[in-house]
């Protein structure tokens, strides 16, 4: 055994769970640590939440605020429906002190006061008050006191120093107002988030972070998206797939269709996914539905995440191919979430398809369409990361997952926006074609990872009494190119022209 041993500190929240997530489980307790971002980001309400959590423990904590008012702070705490029973709020800035300075003054406005005088000020709270939880807001007010870096970089230690012997954890916040890229802070603190607010061309603003040190302690690096709502960040952590794997009963998954699960070799594997891939209004969206109702009809859950359409338009769909969706919503079944691309993170949309898979036990999730997902993406290369993690994900778990993308064009060669094929465990190609005078619609299994399939080409029919596919198409060819050839007879091997054909 060796001559000194360390036991190991107990972690503390952050009273943010998702950012507890992050740290695996919070921080170390009697450290300084560093929330930074510009204006706007979100520090304060972190921090508020960070001592919330501590008066929620029984611990004294005190707010130090040179740059916000106790009253700017409670209207913080009011609208995201808090108290700040329990929070000892040190204003070193009073306005009556300005607007009157004849009046004797008890607090001072920091460009009045020297920073020795203001440390002091500060020190005589700490020792009355003996908080557990110290929130500082905000650090651009001492550098400006400063004035240079060195004297800035001693008040720093000094306050850091100070704190370590009184058991107190510490949060220093910093609004990047300097001019200058200054590190000094990250090489003093024992950790740092920093919180970053992006504007895009359309829609609301994207909030992310990243913790960029946090010293002896394992963390989930890179960006994680979040929000601000009412009771405070909702923050959501990057997903690794690695982290969720567990075991799961394999077998396959009836689309409800022989024909097409003959196709498919058997139907599809579970843990597996499938890209259906066409021209709009081919039939995708149908199809992917046709799982959900066959899904719901074996007592299986499912979740459908759309993109471009409402759910009107989805239940006058089902209605006109016969499939009570409705009575699959109502028992709960089938779950139909409207995303708006312009409004929800990659992150947050990850963090709802997690949801649906833990939370409510869906074994099948549909997102209609990528598309509207690419949308929602500034790069086509996050898309590719995002997507890869979320199917191994689902995979994973067990989870059939089926892929709506839209090509661009109807007839003639087409092109789609992204390629996630090698992605893909399965891919369906359905194609418009015309015979005898009719718009035609074929399918065919391009690709299947898991095992066989067939190499057919097969036209499907969607009507009243939902899907319908036929036998091959085998007195056809160059069915996926331009111009398809028919050599058959008259009619050849098509479905009954007495099938009503829709969307």
């Amino acid at each position: 055994m060796s001559a000194t041993s360390i036991t190991e500190i107990p972690r503390i929240s952050t009273g943010c769970s998702g950012l507890d997530a992050i740290l695996n489980g919070g921080i170390d307790p009697n450290r300084l640590y560093l929330y930074e971002g510009r204006p706007g980001a979100g520090k304060t309400t972190l921090a508020l939440q960070f001592l919330l959590e501590g008066a929620r423990l029984g611990e004294p904590c005190l707010y130090i605020t040179l740059s916000e008012t106790t009253r700017e702070l409670r209207l913080v705490a009011q609208r995201h429906g808090w108290s700040l029973e329990g929070i000892d709020v040190f204003e070193l800035e009073s306005p009556d002190s300005v607007l009157y300075p004849s009046q004797e003054q008890t607090v001072f406005h920091p460009a009045e006061l020297e920073l020795t005088e203001t440390t002091k000020q500060i020190l005589e709270r700490v020792s009355k008050v003996n908080p557990r939880r110290v929130v500082f807001d905000s650090l651009s007010e001492m550098r400006l006191l400063a004035q240079n870096p060195l004297r800035y970089r001693r008040q720093v230690l000094a306050l850091k120093h100070f704190f370590a012997m009184r058991q107190c954890t510490v949060i220093l916040l910093d609004d990047l107002s300097s001019d200058v890229n200054d590190l000094q802070l990250h090489s003093i603190t024992h950790g740092v988030v920093s919180l970053e607010q992006l504007a895009i061309d359309y829609g609301a603003a994207r909030r992310r972070l990243c913790v960029v040190k946090m010293r002896g302690l394992a963390f989930r690096g890179g960006y994680h998206d979040f929000n601000i709502i009412k009771g405070g960040l909702e923050v959501f952590p990057r997903l690794v797939a690695a982290e969720h794997k567990e075991g799961f009963a394999e077998g396959f998954v009836s689309s409800g269709n022989a024909g097409l699960d003959e196709l498919l070799g058997g139907g599809l594997e579970r843990g597996n996914n499938a890209l259906l891939i066409g021209a709009a209004g081919v039939g995708k969206s149908s199809v992917a539905l046709s799982y959900a109702i066959a899904a719901a009809g074996r007592g299986e859950r499912s979740a459908i995440f759309a993109f471009d359409e409402g759910l009107a338009t989805l239940l006058a769909r089902a209605r006109s191919l016969g499939m009570d969706l409705q009575a699959a919503l109502d028992s709960g079944l089938i779950r139909h979430r409207q995303i708006d691309p312009a409004e929800m993170s990659p992150g947050e949309f990850a963090a709802l398809v997690r949801r649906s898979v833990e939370i409510d036990g869906a074994k099948l999730i549909i997102i209609d369409s990528l598309n509207g997902y690419l949308n929602a993406m500034p790069d086509e290369r996050f898309l590719i990361l995002q997507m890869h993690e979320l199917l191994s994900y689902l995979g994973f778990r067990g989870v059939v997952s089926i892929m709506v993308l839209a090509q661009h064009g109807l007839i003639g060669p087409m092109q789609t926006p992204v390629d996630i094929s090698y992605l893909s465990d399965t891919v369906l190609m359905l194609r418009y074609f015309e015979a005898h005078g009719r718009i035609r619609r074929a399918l065919s299994v391009v690709k299947k990872r898991p095992g066989p399939h067939e190499q057919t080409i097969r036209e499907f029919r969607l009507g009243h009494g939902g899907l319908d596919v036929g036998p091959p198409l085998t007195k056809f060819t160059g069915m996926f190119a331009e111009t398809p050839l028919f050599t058959g007879g008259e009619h050849g091997p098509l479905l009954s022209e007495s099938v009503d054909g829709v969307r």
